[in-house]
């Protein structure tokens, strides 16, 4: 059945019903939602429409209670036809564009989106790292330091700034070194770093003896110098504010909530989700079982993917209850992911 078939009155009442549950937590009854929806009917007729919803899958009737819960069909309608967004308070804003302020570096940038997500919404929040063959060359400096060392200033991204030290098999001159920069600044900026490195290596076995000194020198600094960095013992994601979902958390589910702090320190399966969200346009939902992942029955993701340099390098997302508050967070995500854009891209 799909939601035409859902008529107004039961949408009036499955919207309070969503509204009473995210609220309080409790399975709601036919007199609460009666004297709460407005709608001009007795309990009776409101038993018949809910009865009907539950045996379509909407709602659903715990066994220890009278009262009514959305499941997660019930909670997408509600989000795909029902909701009322609100939009964020002036002052959350403000504090939006104070933290993501372009004077922070990537990762402080991450760390800041995390926390804030954390905060605003009171559920946990995460950020993705950039994955390495995202990271691209946007400039790069040599500079000469003693004993065959190298001094390599890279800026990645238009915004991360990394320091790296080489060593080299000769001493280099400051005028080499010079050469050898503009060398791949006027080749390879805008490029990821691995691939710079392989054309680099590969043109430099198959022409070194066609090449004259200087570019060769050039080539074997570059190709030392853009070696990628191993992330792989670092996090794949920033994950900020667990303890609002121990909070949140009822006797019946800390099993699961167990299992989801197993999944935080064991990063693949939420990962794989999160990349989902990257290949999509603008926030995505999963709600509980939708997420195709045991952990997160109990659970909701919403996610906004967030770009640099035009491309779409990463996730943020917060984690919560399924009874999370869409009509808020949503849009939490949604202004965070803008203006974590934005200010990667000052």
């Amino acid at each position: 059945m799909n939601g035409v078939s859902i008529s107004e009155r039961q949408q009036l009442l499955l919207r309070t019903l969503v509204g009473l549950y995210i609220r309080g937590g409790q399975p709601v009854g036919s007199r609460t939602l009666v004297q709460h929806s407005g709608v001009s009917v007795s309990p009776a007729t409101v038993r018949a429409l809910m009865a009907d919803l539950e045996s379509r899958g909407y709602v659903a009737t715990p066994h220890t209670s009278a009262g009514r819960v959305p499941t997660a069909k019930g909670y997408r309608f509600f989000i795909d036809t029902l909701i009322t967004m609100q939009p964020l308070p002036p002052g959350e804003i403000e504090a939006l564009k104070t933290q993501l302020g372009p004077d922070k570096t990537t990762q402080e940038l991450l760390a800041a989106t995390s926390n804030l997500l954390s905060v605003i919404t009171h559920q946990a929040g995460l950020v993705t790292v950039p994955r390495q063959d995202e990271v691209t060359l946007r400039h790069v400096e040599f500079l000469p330091l003693a004993g065959s060392r190298v001094l390599v200033i890279l800026v990645l991204n238009e915004k991360e700034v990394q320091n790296r030290i080489i060593h080299t098999e000769r001493e280099y001159e400051e005028h080499e070194l010079r050469a050898a920069a503009n060398f791949v600044n006027a080749h390879f900026t805008g490029r990821g770093l691995d691939a710079i490195r392989d054309d680099l290596l590969s043109t430099l076995h198959k022409t070194r003896k066609k090449i004259d000194g200087l570019l060769e020198a050039a080539m074997d600094i570059a190709s030392r110098a853009l070696v990628t960095e191993d992330r792989k013992k670092d996090a794949a994601y920033v994950v900020r504010g667990q303890s609002h979902l121990l909070d949140a958390a009822s006797a019946d589910n800390m099993k699961r909530l167990r299992e989801l702090f197993e999944a935080f320190q064991q990063q693949k399966d939420i990962l794989h989700l999160m990349e989902r969200s990257a290949r999509a346009d603008g926030v995505q939902i999963f709600i509980g079982e939708e997420a195709g992942y045991e952990p997160l029955v109990d659970f909701s993701l919403v996610t906004a993917p967030y770009q640099d340099g035009g491309r779409t390098v990463g996730v943020i997302g917060v984690i919560g209850p399924t009874r999370m508050a869409y009509d808020r967070v949503i849009p939490v995500v949604d202004v965070t992911a803008r203006m974590l854009t934005a200010a990667l891209r000052a």
